[in-house]
């Protein structure tokens, strides 16, 4: 747990910081699964960035400036059930405060192609967030919702989860990645609670 809950600093936009977090597992087996569409969303928000990731401690990382703020992006190499070891570390080790980090996260609860920012909540049984909240010893950090659908047999919720997109979905997909973009800069610029009115609806009426 975070000995310290950092505070951000006020008034001072040149020195902001902020953790952006995409979930996910390392590994070829693991790449465009359902359960990365953390690490999916930060790779094209980075491709855009004409910027790389570097592998770091507890993860692949790399820095995009944004109007005077600095996003110091992040994808940890813990596997998702230890995704808190990582996010804390690079919390302490960038100072950021805890209202100025993102996680982004598979949501089955969620239709496909639904996004969802939260200024907080519970993990809703999904094991990074849930490592997270105790790693940080709260649940009061916004996160970004991504669904996956539920689209799956009983007992095969662990084999879609880490299966593959379909074909409409793979279709689709990239609008909704950029989309995901979109949210991170707003959040970044605009703050949550606007960034909430504005983004969150059905991808019907986006």
């Amino acid at each position: 747990m975070l000995p310290v809950l950092l505070l951000r600093k006020q008034n001072n936009q040149d020195i902001m910081k902020y953790l952006i977090v995409g979930l996910g597992n390392i590994g070829p087996e693991y790449q465009d699964t359902r359960h990365n569409i953390g690490f999916s969303v930060l790779d094209a928000f980075v491709k855009a960035s004409n910027t790389v990731f570097e592998d770091k401690r507890y993860g692949a990382v790399c820095e995009v400036k944004l109007k005077g703020r600095t996003l110091v992006l992040l994808k940890p190499n813990t596997y998702m059930n230890l995704s808190g070891k990582a996010v804390s570390y690079w919390m302490q080790k960038e100072k950021v405060a805890l209202e100025d980090v993102l996680v982004i996260v598979d949501d089955l609860a969620l239709p496909f192609g639904t996004l969802r920012l939260r200024a907080q909540g519970s993990d809703g049984g999904h094991n990074g967030l849930k490592n997270i909240n105790a790693l940080l010893g709260t649940t009061a950090y916004a996160r970004l919702r991504f669904g996956i659908g539920s689209d799956f047999r009983k007992g095969g919720q662990v084999d879609y989860v880490l299966g593959t997109w379909d074909e409409k979905e793979s279709e689709e997909l990239p609008v909704l990645l950029n989309k995901g973009g979109e949210i991170i800069t707003s959040f970044v610029l605009q703050g949550i609670s606007r960034t909430m009115t504005v983004f969150n609806t059905n991808k019907s009426k986006s």
